[in-house]
């Protein structure tokens, strides 16, 4: 059996199967040791700084003790820190994203996804450019800036030249005032010369989600196609830093198999990652299998509720509290009411999880990859955020002006990028208001503008961005940063 270590390039070394259920015994006999609960709130907590806040984070067997503790009053309290990390290093700013499914044709077999091989019934369908330009326009008309683009895997239909023209025509739509900033890109494990070509097109965050760390699970569920190799998968990550992106964002699909192995693992992947490129991920994000054609998440018998779901998230905002955490519309508006307050970052709001789903008034369902939970349009999903006290932001400055890998994680764990990020939420907040919202949701969003501005630090900064949001209301001028 491998040795654990975080520095090797193996995938069942930096994925340590022995190491993950040493770490699980180790918490199951420490789950009620108060002393010890106690120690690693202490940690976690954002200590207070002359220039801002530092967190020193939690290593995967110390988060394991939090996970697995039962003790009602240490759980709230896990809950209370994670809100001051989140607050201390993202404020109150949730980013706003939708993703765009371009093709769900698939090789692979694996048991948990609709667009598997097998299933002869589901609608294949392969966006073309034009198409991928209406739903582009579909997208701006809403009003997002950001999209996650999602493929299944065929190197037939859906090549790495198809991917890279589909990003390239993302980027030329301009629509009224409409215009997608950033693509982030989530396709399977590749090779290093096509996540080089990849950085080249200027995708934002690369995305992939392991689905299971527990090797025996994973080639199970992933009985065929290219996605079997559990190695090849595993160190796709370490591949695309080699070919430049140097953000990557990490999740599991919680119900495959134990969530607590899975949060290990999790960890222990962004552990591996910071030990040998010096940055950990951009991104975690925490989907959980749901319902769609041909798949019944009933038939996966680790599935965890809701309160579980919000715990395991504050354990991963506790642990890793620079990394932004999405939650997407798999999840309902009361359990995403939960996980913002306990360390999420960004959610996707109007979403269509179809091939083609954006151009049709009518929900389609015929491609969908999985059922939305939360189906309400982005004006309400952004006036709702507003109402909780949430910023909407648009924003993609720091991806766009290079903040991105280790430079932006030295300016988020000095504090500095709060200079940046709280009034670039606010003008591309502006532009939302001016540009789509409906009049309700302007009158709330004006308001919000007009409060938060004046928590702006630096009068420089202040006068700088309200004087920019004067002028995005009083004209057609967009796309104002820090």
């Amino acid at each position: 059996m491998a040795a654990y270590n975080p520095k090797s390039l193996k995938a069942e070394e930096f994925i340590s199967d022995e190491e993950i259920r040493a770490t699980l015994a180790y918490a199951e006999a420490n789950k009620n040791n108060v002393a010890l609960i106690d120690e690693i709130l202490e940690k976690a907590r954002p200590q207070k700084t002359a220039t801002g806040c530092v967190c020193a984070g939690l290593t995967h067997r110390e988060a394991s003790v939090l996970l697995a503790c039962e003790i009602p009053e240490k759980i709230e309290r896990m809950y209370e820190i994670a809100e001051e990390i989140k607050l201390a290093f993202y404020g109150n700013r949730i980013v706003i994203f939708a993703p765009l499914y371009l093709s769900n044709y698939c090789v692979n077999g694996c048991l948990y996804c609709p667009y598997h091989l097998k299933n002869k019934h589901i609608a294949r369908k392969k966006l073309t450019q034009e198409e991928v330009r209406a739903e582009v326009i579909a997208l701006q008309d809403m009003g997002h800036k950001r999209l996650a683009i999602e493929a299944g895997e065929d190197p037939v239909n859906n090549p790495i030249e198809y991917i890279l023209e589909c990003i390239d025509t993302i980027y030329s739509v301009h629509h009224k005032n409409g215009d997608i900033r950033r693509v982030n890109v989530n396709i399977a494990a590749t090779t290093v010369e096509n996540y080089r070509r990849l950085k080249e097109a200027g995708i934002g965050t690369y995305i992939l989600f392991q689905e299971t760390y527990h090797k025996e699970s994973y080639e199970r569920l992933h009985p065929t196609g290219p996605k079997h190799d559990y190695a090849y998968h595993t160190e796709a990550m370490d591949r695309a830093m080699e070919g430049g992106i140097d953000d990557v964002g990490l999740g599991v699909l919680f119900g495959l198999e134990l969530y607590k192995y899975e949060f290990a693992g999790l960890l222990m992947h962004a552990e591996h990652l910071e030990a040998v490129h010096g940055v950990g991920p951009h991104t975690i994000s925490v989907p959980r299998v749901k319902r769609a054609d041909d798949i019944d998440p009933d038939e996966f018998d680790n599935g965890i509720d809701d309160e579980t779901f919000t715990k395991l998230t504050a354990c991963i905002r506790l642990a890793v509290p620079y990394t932004g955490m999405i939650v997407s519309t798999r999840e309902s508006e009361a359990v995403r009411r939960k996980l913002l307050r306990v360390g999420i970052s960004q959610v996707s709001g109007g979403s269509r999880t179809s091939v083609g789903g954006y151009t049709t008034e009518e929900r389609p369902h015929d491609t969908e990859q999985f059922d939305v939970s939360d189906q309400r349009s982005l004006d309400e999903v952004v006036r709702w955020l507003m109402e909780n006290n949430h910023i909407p932001s648009f924003c993609t400055a720091c991806y766009r002006a290079g903040r991105t890998g280790d430079r932006f994680m030295s300016l988020c764990k000095s504090g500095q990028i709060l200079n940046c990020c709280h009034p670039n939420a606010l003008m591309t907040l502006a532009e939302y208001l001016e540009d789509y919202a409906s009049p309700e949701t302007k009158k709330i969003g004006n308001e919000m503008i007009e409060r938060e501005l004046g928590r702006i630090p630096k009068e420089k900064v202040r006068e700088i961005a309200a004087q920019n949001i004067k002028d995005i209301r009083s004209s057609n001028r967009r796309d104002f940063r820090f």
